[in-house]
């Protein structure tokens, strides 16, 4: 295979062209991690029950569900947590339990005991725990002069539609928010007078607050659709609900009972930015997404957005998680070119010349340049493990590359003439370069056979090594004996001879 290529240079550049230009391509299209994707089957189960005690959603709503839970497949770890109102199980599974399969699996166990539930508990949510569901970027929105329900409709309806547009957002939550809504107070007392309970309170409520759709009109010649205006929305439109009627007081009225006002429908969580109360907004990215770019995307956009806001909102990044990635990218890249400035270094100190040294120094770009495209097609990504895996591939690649270059420059100064000692060193290397290339390869291959979450982790790094020596493999069978066959003339014998004579 080798005499082809050293016969013909330009077919062994072409394909050296072509390993580099589907390995930038391959990088262009290949998501940033920090640390590769593990997504671990992990399922939680939240089950809301509204006014109960941590004891009745243990006793009512835990136990039955971890029950039925208990019995699936690959279970790990089983945990449960009962607070007031809110029941959180969460269901571990072993490593080769599928995600998906495991979720449907507590899916199906939790309706089989959904009869035995209260029937005032909410639908209980399952749902996959995975890695990309945090947030990459937060932003808080406050101001001295709106009330924190006036901040959370401008988060609600004006910041969030436009960061969920953005390139690379998947998602916009918001945390601290002050949804209105209409509280009622009773006053004891006026119910005790007038006979009343809370459940008459409610029933009133919830059959004069209604939404009915009134239909349409249609007539020969025309159609009319109607709308009726059937809900209440302002706290004096509450006020005026009939609770009940007595021939000595008459009507009763909610306003007889209670006071009526509009205001935020839960106050037990707040957020906080600089000591300052402030609705927090957490951007979460596509799974293929660069956060890179995302992040820029926000704080590009985020003047526009603050166009369309009171003067007196203030809109900030208070944490992006994609400058830490982007330091350590950077480190990565900057060890990258040490390594590769060592080893040119090592390698010129050795050969004792400069032409004879960039023939291996070439096989580095074009080993870790040409990984990129096989990382893409077994599904990788760029993050912290798979760099470090190209950092160490920098001193491995140019091994095969050296092999061949020092045995055809012993043919060269035995009198050979550069083609037939670069056909003829080949021929006595070609096997030994294809062991020592699969030897390495192998080498680092079992770790993904390692157990656990430490093979899943090192898996993207064994095999991005792996896959640079491989490529430097094919690179020192096809263009470094070509190089050393056009490169290493009579001037570089002569050179060697008078060394040797010295």
């Amino acid at each position: 295979m080798s005499r082809v290529f050293i016969e013909r240079p330009v077919l062994s550049i072409v394909v050296s062209l072509l390993i580099m230009v589907f390995g930038i391509v391959s990088y262009l299209d290949l998501p940033l991690r920090e640390y590769p994707k593990i997504d671990e089957p992990i399922v939680s189960v939240r089950t809301d029950f509204r006014g109960a005690s941590p004891e009745i959603i243990e006793s009512q709503i835990t136990r039955p569900l971890e029950d039925s839970i208990a019995g699936i497949e690959g279970i790990k770890v089983l945990s449960s947590t009962s607070r007031a109102e809110t029941s959180r199980i969460t269901v571990q599974f072993r490593d080769y339990r599928d995600p998906d399969d495991a979720a449907s699996d507590v899916r199906d166990r939790v309706a089989r005991v959904r009869t035995k539930l209260p029937i005032e508990a909410k639908e209980s949510r399952v749902s996959k725990v995975e890695a990309d569901a945090s947030p990459i970027v937060w932003l808080t929105l406050s101001s001295d002069d709106l009330s924190m329900m006036e901040i959370s409709y401008l988060a609600k309806h004006i910041v969030k539609p436009r960061l969920q547009s953005l390139n690379g957002a998947a998602d916009v939550r918001i945390f601290g928010d002050r949804r209105f809504s209409m509280r009622i107070w009773l006053d004891e007392s006026q119910l005790a007078a007038y006979g009343l309970t809370i459940q008459d309170v409610e029933e009133a409520i919830r059959q004069q607050n209604i939404e009915i759709p009134a239909g349409r009109i249609e007539t020969p010649g025309r159609e009319f659709s109607v709308i009726a205006a059937t809900d209440l929305t302002t706290a004096d439109e509450f006020g005026e609900i009939i609770l009940n009627s007595s021939k000595n007081v008459g009507l009763i009225k909610l306003k007889d009972v209670a006071r009526v006002e509009v205001g935020p429908a839960d106050e037990r969580i707040i957020a906080r930015f600089k000591g300052r109360p402030s609705v927090a907004m957490g951007i979460v990215k596509q799974a293929t997404s660069n956060p890179l770019i995302l992040s820029d995307e926000i704080k590009k956009n985020l003047p526009n957005i603050l166009k369309d806001l009171p003067k007196e909102v203030d809109l900030k990044v208070a944490v992006d998680y994609s400058i830490f990635i982007e330091k350590s990218i950077d480190a990565v890249f900057k060890t990258i070119l040490e390594a590769m400035i060592l080893v040119a270094l090592v390698i010129v100190f050795s050969l004792k010349s400069y032409k004879a040294a960039l023939i291996p120094l070439v096989t580095i770009p074009i080993s870790l340049i040409g990984s990129f495209s096989i990382m893409l097609a077994l599904g990788f990504t760029v993050n912290t493990l798979t760099l470090l895996a190209m950092v160490i591939a920098v001193g491995l690649v140019v091994d095969d590359a050296i092999v061949v270059l020092e045995n055809i420059s012993r043919h060269i100064e035995k009198g050979k003439k550069p083609l037939d000692a670069a056909i003829l060193g080949m021929r006595e290397v070609g096997f030994a370069v294809i062991a020592m290339t699969l030897t390495l390869a192998s080498v680092f291959t079992p770790i993904i056979f390692a157990p656990g979450r430490t093979g899943r982790l090192f898996e993207e790094f064994a095999l991005s090594l792996s896959s640079a020596v491989l490529i430097s493999g094919l690179v020192a069978l096809t263009l470094t004996p070509m190089m050393c066959g056009y490169m290493l003339g009579e001037n570089h014998n002569k050179k060697k001879q008078g060394k040797k004579q010295k």
